[in-house]
């Protein structure tokens, strides 16, 4: 056994380089041969005076020499490495039965176990994207073979250990076995090739989008009558000068400290992604609606839910221009409700809802007042909170105005009272003050107050919230229960950010940046799959846990000495826990991923 290299080039630019093989001579009849065993490619950087020392130790672990000491640590890296990929190359496929009818006497005692790689996250992220025909999507985007495993690679390094590229380019090149089920070298390529294969991907976004939509449709059916719309934001680590994305705004994770990037998704009914789309951080919601919805093809009459940042007059407009459905909740702070006129209908969380439903005056339009008792106590709390609040700043006003020298000119009183009502969270409009002049009515000497609720506010109407729609054949039950989509949406961006490493960025790159973004979107799109299939069957795990239950299955090498003093190796995955069978079972996927491999050298 010895390295070989080979000059060569490529076809499209000429370009010459070295390629590297491992070869082994054999002699047929009267001729020596060299018969190639694996491409080492053209990245393999060892020095050529230690390629002996690497030859030796490949053959040394394939003969089951397990405990010689490594002429470096590199050597051994490079050895163990190489040793796996000819037993997975050259290692017959065994039966998984247990009952396989082969027999070896061995030496229980001479029993080692090598290199492990979690295989439960990669094996059903692999089949959940060939579910989605992943695959050939990527391949009728114009990948080839290679690029269509690193695409593959990083989304399912998503799925397995959410992070950065390089935490995924970590993660498959020293601890998965995925580049076994793809049979891809993934410890031979570099970190800047998963950098390219993002920029791939964003370039190619929108076509992928759409016919991954379009498989998803397909194969569960999901009826295009409903749109859902909303935005998120997550943050930069690092200053990010230079950056067209990256601004300063209001952060949904309360990090004002760092630059922001914003994400935008348009959802069906059924939480699976239509479009994403990238914003600067300081974008205003109501401002990316039309850039969003525009092309998407969705059909006249679909209904378009959002919440009430973005749902502007100049958005509803513009919805009902194109012959859209919406259902928003308003923007108008008045409040009404009448219990005598109101339905009352049971949550999922076994809440009463009550819904009041009123026609506009045009009759081109329906507003539901829904009123709930856990948000009228909330609300309650709320305002009995910021009431004292704003009380205990006029008693403190006016003790001050009754102490000797107290007295105060009416125009410095009318200031602290005007900043006490600026920080009263709205609560001050409801109290009328009276201030008590001097003699000479030139100063203050004291004031009183009074609450005087104004009508149509959370003060008089405590958890009552309105929703508009112009869809006027839907009834009550119909119209809230389709609003209540609008949570699913929230829930996607909480497994983005929490379950799927949405969150922080740490690119410098623009392009980077999308790139990450759109690879949690498409890994989002595989745990979809993944949890609507097991909802079937009665299970509503999170992405989380059901990762917790995949990551106990591992692939292992089992190396045996034989009594003929032959070395025996089996590759092959542990056994799957009742938990992980059952998820196997549930999803019809095989509990033996990558299945056995054995050699007898």
């Amino acid at each position: 056994m010895f390295i070989r290299q080979t000059k060569t080039g490529t076809s499209k630019s000429g370009e010459r380089y070295f390629t590297y093989r491992l070869v082994s001579s054999e002699r047929t009849g009267g001729t020596v041969r060299q018969k190639t065993l694996l491409n080492l490619g053209r990245n393999f950087s060892l020095p050529r005076e230690e390629w002996p020392q690497l030859c030796a130790r490949i053959e040394q672990l394939l003969s089951g020499q397990m405990t010689m000491a490594p002429a470096s640590l590199a050597i051994e890296q490079l050895a163990q490495r190489y040793a796996a990929r000819l037993l997975g190359v050259q290692g017959e496929a065994a039966p998984t039965g247990s009952q396989s009818g082969e027999y070896h006497e061995v030496d229980i005692d001479s029993m080692e176990m090598l290199r492990p790689r979690s295989i439960g996250v990669e094996h059903l992220g692999l089949e959940a994207l060939q579910w989605l025909g992943l695959p050939a999507i990527l391949a009728g985007a114009g990948l080839n073979g290679v690029e269509r495993s690193l695409a593959m690679g990083s989304i399912i390094g998503r799925l397995a250990e959410p992070g950065s590229e390089r935490a995924t380019w970590d993660w498959l090149t020293c601890r998965s076995g995925l580049g076994e089920l793809l049979d891809v070298d993934f410890e031979g390529m570099s970190l800047m090739r998963l950098y390219r294969m993002s920029d791939q991907l964003v370039r190619r976004r929108e076509r992928i989008e759409s016919a991954l939509f379009t498989r998803i449709s397909d194969m569960f059916s999901l009826p295009l009558t409903v749109t859902l719309y909303d935005l998120t934001n997550t943050y930069f680590e690092g200053e990010k000068e230079g950056s067209d994305l990256a601004r300063r705004g209001h952060s949904k994770e309360k990090r004002s400290d760092c630059p922001l990037v914003t994400l935008g998704l348009v959802l069906d009914g059924s939480g699976f992604v239509r479009r994403s789309k990238v914003f600067e951080g300081s974008v205003a919601e109501c401002t990316t609606l039309e850039a969003m919805l525009e092309g998407l093809g969705a059909p006249a009459g679909a209904m378009v839910i959002m919440d009430r940042g973005i749902a502007t007059q100049a958005n509803i407009d513009w919805l009902v221009e194109r012959h859209y459905r919406y259902l928003v909740v308003s923007r108008k702070q008045f409040r009404q409700f009448d219990e005598e006129q109101a339905v009352a209908l049971t949550s999922a969380s076994e809440q009463t809802i009550r819904i009041q439903r009123v026609i506009s005056e045009d009759g081109r339009e329906v507003r539901l007042y829904c009123r709930s008792d856990q948000r009228q106590a909330k609300e309650d709390a709320m305002t009995a909170r910021f009431a004292k609040r704003f009380e205990d700043g006029l008693r403190k006003i006016a003790e001050g105005l009754r102490k000797p020298r107290g007295t105060k000119q009416r125009d410095k009183v009318m200031e602290r009272i005007g900043r006490l009502k600026e920080k009263s969270r709205g609560i001050g409009q409801h109290y009328r003050i009276t201030l008590i002049p001097d003699e000479p009515g030139a100063k203050v000497t004291d004031l009183t107050w009074e609450k005087a609720a104004v009508a149509g506010t959370q003060l008089t109407h405590p958890g009552v919230y309105c929703l508009r729609t112009n869809e006027l054949d839907w009834d009550e039950t119909a119209l809230w229960r389709t609003y209540t989509m609008l949570t699913d949406l929230e829930a996607v961006f909480r497994t983005l950010k929490s379950e799927l490493g949405l969150r922080p960025i740490f690119h410098q790159k623009d392009r980077r940046t999308e790139g990450h973004l759109f690879l949690t979107v498409l890994a989002y799109q595989a745990v979809q799959a993944i949890r609507r299939r097991l909802k079937g069957y009665g299970m509503n795990k999170s992405w989380l846990s059901l990762r917790r239950i995949l990551a106990g299955q591992q692939r292992v090498t089992v190396t045996f000495q034989q009594k003929d003093g032959r070395t025996l190796q089996v590759r092959k995955a542990t056994v799957a826990e009742p938990a992980l069978k059952q998820l196997y079972d549930f999803l019809g996927v095989s509990a033996s991923p990558g299945g056995v491999k054995k050699k007898i050298a």
